[in-house]
């Protein structure tokens, strides 16, 4: 075997992941607690966060009253019971070094969880280096403490589940993930495509009963004092962002970022993108036209499809992309959900390895630039822009139709 052919079997055979990924592990571990042992934890919204806790604890169940040194309250009910468990374990928020080793862990896990979602969708060896290798990624996790690490191990969770088709655990993971943080609202379209094309109606209706219900126990605490301010304040769509704070749209004037016609323009942007994928790519395994599936899915005529596990993966995180991609403001916690999406949304736009890896680094620049500049910011747009365009222009490779031989049982009940 010639240098060139081992080179490109380590590169590109799959098969080579089961020793790649764990390797990865082992020395990822590693950069973590040396990251946690040399470089000092910035404070921003852990004390917050513990503030807020500390009312919770104290008996307020007004969400407009909780708040903290750098703001209000304006994350899900799974949010609170997470960081009050925290709370408890590093001795009331004080314990800084160990909440720190416990993002660690929770980092690892995720990221355990990611590699595994890569082999089972059999993405190349070359992609897993870039799993690994995000300077901005570690610091939301081991130097920020941030919720979106929470949020984003939920999302890889129920992504994990979905692509085994297990829908119930995914819908679960999926909800309770919203729960702690909005952010994972983005999925919302990718998950009524999956479930719409594998299921019934009446299977769809009660997984979509299960997740409305989940969220309601979680806020249920909250809802006897005041149903109103708990929703407006866990679930602000409408939510005001500062122009100084934001990673994307920073090439934009200031007025122009905070009008509403710019926040209108992008919902309109959102829906339209969203449309085009749903009609070219999303119902490619239904074989039929969105009038069409419609009319037998209302009318029960629809019995479900086994859908393949890059599809799964790839409306998934293409979903997440568009909303990222419109998002009115992005924030630098953020990049928790975008990142480990990045290599394999532009492996599945089919772009050269090469252009993969330099698209992933200016990303990583780009968001490691602080404080967000033109050029950083239109980075940022233009490679969300490179990942949702492109998986659109390869639609019918990024979206296999033919499902392989199931290799776990699906779970609707």
């Amino acid at each position: 075997m010639g240098l060139k052919q081992l080179i490109g079997d380590l590169c590109f055979d799959p098969k080579h992941t089961r020793w790649i990924a764990p390797l990865l592990n082992v020395g990822d571990a590693l950069l973590c607690v040396l990251i946690i042992w040399k470089i000092p934890y910035t404070e921003i919204d852990w004390t917050t966060y513990m503030q807020q806790i500390q009312l919770f604890l104290n008996g307020e169940r007004d969400y407009t009253l909780i708040k903290g040194s750098t703001g209000p309250l304006v994350y899900p009910a799974a949010h609170v019971y997470s960081y009050t468990l925290l709370y408890h374990i590093t001795d009331e928020g004080r314990d800084i070094a160990f909440g720190q080793i416990i993002f660690l862990f929770l980092y690892l896990i995720t990221l355990t969880i990611v590699m595994a979602c890569y082999r089972r969708v059999g993405a190349p060896p070359y992609l897993f280096p870039l799993l690994v290798l995000s300077k901005r990624l570690h610091s939301v996790y081991m130097l920020r403490l941030f919720n979106d690490g929470l949020a984003a191990l939920m999302m890889w969770v129920s992504i994990c589940f979905f692509i085994n088709r297990k829908w119930t655990a995914g819908v679960i993971a999926w909800s309770l993930g919203l729960g702690i943080k909005m952010t994972l609202i983005l999925l919302a379209p990718a998950v009524i495509v999956l479930l719409a094309l594998s299921l019934s109606i009446w299977q769809c209706a009660r997984l979509a009963v299960l997740a409305l219900g989940i969220q309601v126990m979680l806020a249920m605490p909250f809802l006897p004092t005041n149903p109103q301010g708990y929703f407006n304040c866990a679930f602000e769509f409408g939510r005001q962002f500062m122009y100084k704070w934001t990673v994307n749209w920073r090439f934009i004037p200031e007025d122009l970022f905070l009008s509403a016609e710019w926040w209108r323009t992008l919902i309109i942007l959102h829906a339209l993108i969203l449309f085009a994928f749903g009609l070219t790519g999303f119902l490619r395994p239904a074989g039929t036209n969105l009038i069409v599936f419609i009319r037998k899915f209302c009318t029960g005529q629809h019995r479900g499809i086994p859908l393949h596990p890059n599809f799964i993966t790839t409306v998934l995180l293409t979903s997440l992309a568009i909303g990222l991609l419109c998002a009115r403001s992005l924030h630098y916690q953020f990049f928790a959900y975008l990142c480990w999406a990045t290599p394999y949304l532009l492996w599945r736009a089919s772009y050269h390895p090469a252009i993969v890896c330099a698209i992933w680094l200016l990303q990583e620049i780009a968001w490691n630039t602080y404080p967000s500049t033109d050029i950083s910011s239109a980075i940022v747009v233009l490679s969300l822009a490179v990942q949702v365009f492109g998986v659109l222009a390869n639609r019918a490779d990024a979206f296999p139709t033919i499902s392989p031989a199931p290799r776990t049982k699906e779970h609707v009940q």
